[in-house]
């Protein structure tokens, strides 16, 4: 029978087991170095996949901003039907107007974080539950509490109010739901998400003569691009594709393509 004796390693609390055979590190313990080399692989697999973890995050956010929009149409279309064919009413705030549709405005500070003028709104019996109102990609914040709408309403659906709106040119305007099939409900957007940096009211402006171009902008926060939905029921992005509209902030040109394509599902003549 072999003989076995216990030995000491000079190197700290490393037990060693001699036997006839050779000498062996007890228990299977890392070295320092094996340890260093773990943690250097683990660092890398972290750094390779993050790029992976953050794209499937923003592809998280836009699918359930695009689910958002659907269900907002969803809901603009059973208040029409609830309601004679009458249209959610869509007013610029001022001293005698509301947005019907929702209430609030997202630059007062008591109005931006007040779940109570969500609740109170036209559509929130249909989409019942104050999240479906803001973005999940919307960064927007009133002091520690985010926002609670993300989202705005065509400002030619919903009200008279841009007839009288200076130079209007003859563009319709919709309040009933029999209004709409003379501009295609497929092609005419009912709300859209709108930037951080210009949404107020729930009333989105759009100058069809080209007078203020994005004077409302659309958000840019779904890699470069913002959602729509139609008076139809589906919703979908569109793309920002002139950096001048990705800035969102300053004159816009009123031959930027971004413009003109916003414009050409507005409204009609």
């Amino acid at each position: 029978m072999a003989q076995t004796k216990r030995v000491w390693d000079s190197r700290p609390a490393t037990l060693l087991v001699c036997r006839a055979g050779g000498v062996r590190r007890s228990g299977g313990a890392f070295t320092l170095m094996e340890l260093l080399l773990v943690i250097a692989v683990i660092a890398i697999l972290a750094v390779l996949l993050m790029p992976a973890l953050a794209a499937a995050q923003a592809k998280s956010k836009r699918t359930a901003c695009l689910d958002n929009l659907k269900q907002s149409a969803l809901s603009f279309q059973m208040y029409t039907a609830d309601n004679d064919g009458k249209l959610a009413q869509n007013y610029p705030l001022g001293p005698a107007g509301t947005n019907a549709w929702v209430l609030g405005d997202m630059k007062v500070s008591g109005d931006s974080t007040n779940k109570t003028l969500i609740r109170r709104g036209k559509f929130f019996p249909y989409a019942s539950q104050v999240t479906l109102y803001r973005c999940p990609a919307d960064p927007s914040r009133t002091g520690d509490a985010p926002r609670v709408r993300s989202y705005s309403m065509n400002g030619w659906i919903g009200s008279r109010y841009m007839e009288t709106y200076p130079r209007t040119n003859g563009f319709r305007t919709f309040v009933r739901d029999s209004e709409l099939a003379a501009a295609g409900p497929a092609t005419l957007w009912v709300m859209t998400d709108e930037h951080e940096s210009s949404i107020d009211d729930a009333w989105f402006l759009v100058t069809m003569d080209d007078s203020q171009p994005f004077a409302s902008f659309p958000a840019t926060r779904h890699e470069g691009s913002y959602g729509l939905n139609f008076a139809d029921g589906h919703a979908e992005f569109f793309k920002l594709r002139e950096p001048e509209s990705q800035m969102a902030e300053g004159p816009v040109s009123a031959s930027n393509p971004d413009w003109q394509r916003l414009k050409s599902v507005t409204t009609i003549r």
